[in-house]
């Protein structure tokens, strides 16, 4: 932690790492926030194994178990460090998964983006007293903050999926027709229903209004052709105060050749 205490506001070594582009740095300064360092977790995670049926469309509760865990133990850790530096919040997280050769069942999860702190004091931090956590680019942190919005946290729902295979009947019986495969539908579908309540339920339980810049991806990872990670990931957001108003978008045409 030598590194982070040296970067604490009025220390004589005192000076800012950051991620952000030199576009997105002035906006989030325009917004009201100075940079104080880059902040980052890790956690090498030894991710589990459990057996799918062959014909059955199931979740596997041990690799979702493990793929949350490890992400939320990569996110604690940056927020770790963002707290030594007595920041209000972290702009501009990436969350990554980088699987190892030393391991074939190793992965390491890193979390990392840039705390920021508040040129005017307010309650910034979220109900969990940590400092917010968010996705967004530094253009839209800047245009949440003027549009009267705040965020919460980065809110998170992960679901391991094993996709039924089909019968030999059946995958012949469907050679040169279209058609639609139900159980294939249906397991995606509950599979992305899943990733997308858990991460509702982090976001109800910041007390936030909704969620924004929502992505969600699907993970094949290492686990073979009919299991995959569907993976839910947005910004929870609240209103800086009840009578907020949002400015009305104004048209701008760029003065270059397309």
């Amino acid at each position: 932690m030598r590194r982070l205490t040296e970067m604490r506001p009025g220390q004589s070594t005192a000076l800012f790492t950051s991620d952000l582009s030199v576009n997105e740095f002035l906006l989030v300064r325009e917004a009201g926030f100075r940079p104080l360092g880059m902040v980052l977790g890790s956690s090498i995670y030894h991710v589990g194994f459990q057996l799918g049926r062959w014909s059955k469309n199931q979740e596997l509760e041990t690799l979702s178990n493990a793929m949350y865990h490890a992400r939320d133990l990569a996110m604690t850790r940056m927020e770790a460090e963002a707290d030594v530096l007595g920041a209000d919040g972290i702009v501009g997280v990436r969350l990554d998964i980088e699987f190892k050769e030393f391991g074939s069942d190793l992965a390491e999860f890193i979390a990392i983006g840039t705390a920021v702190k508040a040129d005017e004091p307010g309650a910034w931090r979220n109900n969990r007293n940590k400092p917010f956590t968010s996705d967004l680019s530094g253009q839209d942190f800047w245009t949440l903050i003027q549009s009267g919005y705040a965020p919460l946290g980065m809110v998170m729902g992960s679901c391991v999926y094993h996709i039924a295979h089909q019968r030999f009947w059946q995958a012949m019986g469907n050679i040169g027709q279209n058609v639609e495969i139900p159980q294939f539908t249906e397991a995606l579908y509950d599979a992305r229903e899943l990733a997308m309540s858990r991460m509702q339920a982090e976001a109800e339980s910041l007390h936030a209004e909704g969620i924004v810049g929502v992505q969600l991806l699907s993970l094949p990872h290492r686990w073979g052709g009919h299991t995959t990670e569907f993976f839910s990931i947005g910004t929870a957001i609240r209103p800086l105060r009840a009578d907020h108003h949002i400015a009305k978008p104004q048209l701008v045409l760029p003065l270059v050749d397309s």
